[in-house]
Order: structure tokens, then C-alpha cells, then sequence
């Protein structure tokens, strides 16, 4: 990519993420963000999903009918999880890429050792995680997740629109501006495919190692990697 399409993209990113933050409404925004994703990049559009519902991608199936939808399958996920990618695969107009690492969870614990989520889990999310979404990225210009600012502290300056410049992509947030009121009023509406680890106290999904259910109160993500220094596992960061 030349250096006068990548400040091009950035600044596309720049007036694109000006122009939707001026829109009130929770859905319309939404829809609005993944309209012009779709109109501006067409099949080089993807949006991914961690399985913990299928609010993002019902979203995305409604402005962009087929829209392709990655999912990293660690091999470490809950049951709940990848009953949840089906489920969503089954229901929605979208097209679900299950993408895997390099290596089998086996093959990880051969070479690094067992439970490298334990023992290195930044390495551990990059080889099962960065690395494969990177990879499936390859050919895309641009991407959406669904990271919103009420989530934690880390996520609270995330941009409906900006410019990814570790993988030199423009990224949408479409959920940015959410409240979790907004999520479970959607949720209800639309009868959207909800993972039942949530009903069960998980408020952010992860690997199962990983991730646990959260106290009333808590960060709604401080139930990934407890104990630990860390919040991110690198996708969105």
C-alpha cells in the first residue's frame, strides 16, 4: 500500500468517524457505520465476533446482507461458545469464517509447554489469536468489531471509525457509543442469539482458561485474564 492511499485511508477514517459520531440514536449510528463500510469497501469489508452474541453481526446482516464474519477458534473456547457461532451461522444471512491457529492446542503445549495461557498468555492470545486474524485479514481494507466504550477503561476513547495502523486498515466500532441498556433493549427487540454463559455471569467471553464469570459491579471485562496484568488480548489494541 503506497503512502498516499494510506493517508488517503486516514483520513477517510478521520471525516467518516466526525460524521457518524454526530448521530444520536444507538442503531441508527450502528447501521449507519456498517452502510458506509459496506458502500465504501464493498467485499473488502469483514467484521469479527468473539460469539458472545450475535447482536454486531445481526447488525452488520441487516446493512450488509452476507456480510463475512470471522471468528478465531482458539481451541479453547467453551462449549457454549461455538454452539453460539452455529446457532448465529444458522439463523443470520452471514457468511462465518472459523479461522485457527498455526498450531493445535497440542502441538502449542509440545513446543511451549502446557497451559501457555498460564504461563505466557501474551504470547499465548498472539499465536491463537493476532497472528490468525492478521493472516485472515490479508486482502481485506477494512474491518468492524464490536468494542464499546462502556466495556472498560481501556476501550473508553474507541473511535466508530479510525485508522488500524498496525495492520494499515481503516476499522469500524459500530458499538462504540452503546450503553449495555442499548445492547439488551436490541437484544430483546430483535430476538438476537445471546451465548448462555452470559445468563451465567460471564459479561466478556473468552477463552475458557481464561474467563469468569464477574461479580455485580464489577468492570464488565474483569473477568478476563483475572489475577493477571492484563485486559487486551491484542486484536483491538
Amino acid at each position: 500500500m503506497t503512502s498516499a492511499v494510506v493517508q488517503r485511508n486516514e483520513e477517510l477514517a478521520e471525516w467518516a468517524n466526525l460524521r457518524f459520531e454526530s448521530i444520536s440514536d444507538p442503531e441508527w449510528q450502528a447501521l449507519s457505520v456498517l452502510w458506509w463500510a459496506g458502500e465504501t469497501f464493498g467485499n473488502g469489508f469483514a467484521i469479527t465476533s468473539s460469539m458472545a452474541d450475535g447482536l454486531l453481526a445481526h447488525l452488520a446482516s441487516r446493512a450488509l446482507p452476507g456480510v463475512n464474519v470471522v471468528f478465531l477458534d482458539t481451541g479453547y473456547h467453551f462449549a457454549e461458545t461455538l454452539g453460539t457461532r452455529d446457532w448465529i451461522a444458522g439463523v443470520l444471512p452471514i457468511t462465518v469464517h472459523s479461522v485457527q491457529a498455526e498450531l493445535t492446542v497440542a502441538e502449542q503445549d509440545a513446543r511451549y509447554g502446557p497451559q501457555l495461557h498460564d504461563s505466557d498468555p501474551d504470547l499465548c492470545c498472539s499465536m491463537r489469536k493476532v497472528v490468525p486474524l492478521a493472516k485472515q485479514l490479508q486482502g481485506y481494507t477494512a474491518w468492524g468489531s464490536g468494542v464499546r466504550r462502556d466495556e472498560s477503561s481501556t476501550r473508553r476513547d474507541t473511535k466508530l471509525v479510525d485508522w488500524d495502523a498496525k495492520r494499515g486498515m481503516v476499522k469500524v466500532n459500530p458499538l462504540a457509543a452503546w450503553t449495555q441498556d442499548d445492547v439488551d433493549a436490541y437484544v430483546a427487540e430483535h430476538q438476537v442469539p445471546v451465548n448462555p454463559l452470559i445468563d451465567l455471569g460471564y459479561a466478556s467471553i473468552g477463552c475458557a482458561p481464561c474467563t469468569r464469570p464477574v461479580a455485580p459491579g464489577e468492570d464488565p471485562r474483569a473477568g478476563r485474564w483475572a489475577g493477571k496484568n492484563k485486559v487486551e488480548c491484542g486484536v483491538n489494541v
